[in-house]
């Protein structure tokens, strides 16, 4: 890979533990005179599963051949802390790290005046789960991110889907104790490393030796992830479908597989329209034949590779 990538950051400190976010840097002729644009990269894995170190590199080496500050965040994984009060107020409190200038701080010192964060220039992205955590930095914030790329993310929390079984799902699943998959909640403090971000990088099936693990894919396949991460059920402070506001959501761009069963695309659809209805600037892609979580096995130059960097286009076009 081409990527400098710097020290490790640590945007936030809780009950001990160290919150971190791994820092790409553009190389240095990239540098922008009024700075590097920053686009965060949020992991997926259902809000359960999943680490910074998961993501598509190949996406953070597009992002840096266009000289943006590529962020690459861990957050605490639910369910011993719940969607609103943990993956989304982590990722709501890394943006402020940024525009509170502790970012370009801890740049100052680990690499001298050779980068400048362009704050007017914070771009969210994020895959399957990191896609809603993307679209959760676009509301319920003082001041939202410039533009947001979602990759087949979970929205309209109500619709019936979230509450139904995914037989495929259930079939791979093997017997599991539940006193097996309680060992979940024993694990202390709450994790920011877990399992895999379902991106394909595991390989040989999921572990389900691994309690985390194996309480996901239950969840998964019995249609049972948000009464897991988010028992309130009050959709009003998290579904992003609820909470675009015409006047200041940010400019949105969505790319959806045609063949996902696991995030059906009509629920991006239903998004979309919203988008639309309210007047947000916003497209979406729909990719032939590609099911949940294509990101991870994508190759560059191929079809789906181009349709998907359309969002990155996107964002790129805001650059004014």
């Amino acid at each position: 890979m081409a990527y400098t990538k710097s020290n490790r950051l640590v945007y936030k400190v809780l009950d001990g533990q160290e919150i971190d976010v791994e820092t790409y840097l553009p190389a240095t002729e990239k540098k922008a005179s009024r700075g590097q644009p920053v686009i965060i990269d949020i992991h997926g894995g259902a809000f359960m599963l999943g680490a910074s170190g998961m993501v598509n590199k190949d996406q953070v080496e597009d992002c840096l051949s266009r000289g943006w500050i590529v962020l690459v965040p861990n957050h605490r994984l639910c369910p011993q802390v719940d969607l609103l009060e943990g993956p989304m107020k982590d990722c709501r409190d890394l943006l402020a790290w940024i525009y509170d200038g502790s970012l370009q701080k801890q740049l100052s010192t680990v690499q001298g005046d050779e980068f400048r964060v362009d704050l007017d220039h914070v771009f969210a992205f994020g895959t399957s789960s990191g896609g809603t955590l993307a679209l959760s930095l676009g509301f319920g914030v003082p001041r939202p991110v410039a533009g947001i790329f979602d990759m087949y993310g979970p929205c309209n929390f109500a619709d019936p889907f979230w509450t139904s079984p995914l037989p495929h799902m259930q079939a791979r699943l093997p017997p599991l104790a539940a006193d097996f998959i309680a060992k979940i909640y024993d694990e202390k403090p709450v994790p920011i490393v877990g399992g895999v971000s379902l991106e394909g990088q595991a390989t040989g099936g999921p572990n389900f030796g691994d309690p985390r693990v194996a309480f996901a894919m239950t969840q998964i396949g019995n249609g049972t992830v948000m009464d897991a991460i988010y028992p309130s059920k009050d959709w009003a402070k998290v579904d992003p479908l609820l909470n675009v506001d015409g006047a200041s959501f940010p400019p949105t761009y969505i790319v959806h597989g045609l063949a996902d069963t696991m995030v059906p695309i009509s629920l991006s659809r239903d998004l979309y329209a919203v988008l639309q209805q309210k007047g947000v600037k916003c497209e979406m892609t729909e990719v032939p034949d590609e099911e949940h979580t294509f990101a991870g096995k994508m190759k560059v130059g191929s079809q789906t590779w181009d349709l998907q960097r359309k969002g990155f286009d996107f964002l790129e076009s805001l650059i004014v």
